[in-house]
């Protein structure tokens, strides 16, 4: 009887540490593969690699978003408005 409470136990255990590795490389691999990306798109961009510089990078693509929605929506002006700040904060950014 001790026998099996000792092999369930070691193979439970043995079951818990495989799931804590395989979680441990997953989450190790997927913190490189965000941190190479992000490497990858600011040497594309020619911008520092910096958390201000990608949240600027993102202010202009939500303006240039906002752009689209406004001319989907046949609102010239307003488009005109949000293309224009969109292409400036990323121009500041991208030079």
């Amino acid at each position: 009887m001790q026998d099996f409470f000792t092999w369930l136990g070691r193979t439970l255990g043995e079951i818990i540490r495989f799931v804590v590795d395989l979680l441990l490389v997953f989450f190790q691999n997927l913190g490189a593969s965000v941190r190479n990306f992000f490497d990858a798109l600011t040497n594309a961009l020619g911008i520092p690699p910096t958390l201000i510089s990608l949240g600027v990078l993102l202010l202009g693509l939500w303006l240039l978003y906002l752009a689209l929605r406004a001319l989907l929506r046949r609102r010239l002006f307003a488009t005109l408005i949000w293309a224009v700040l969109g292409v400036t904060v990323l121009s500041w950014l991208i030079y």
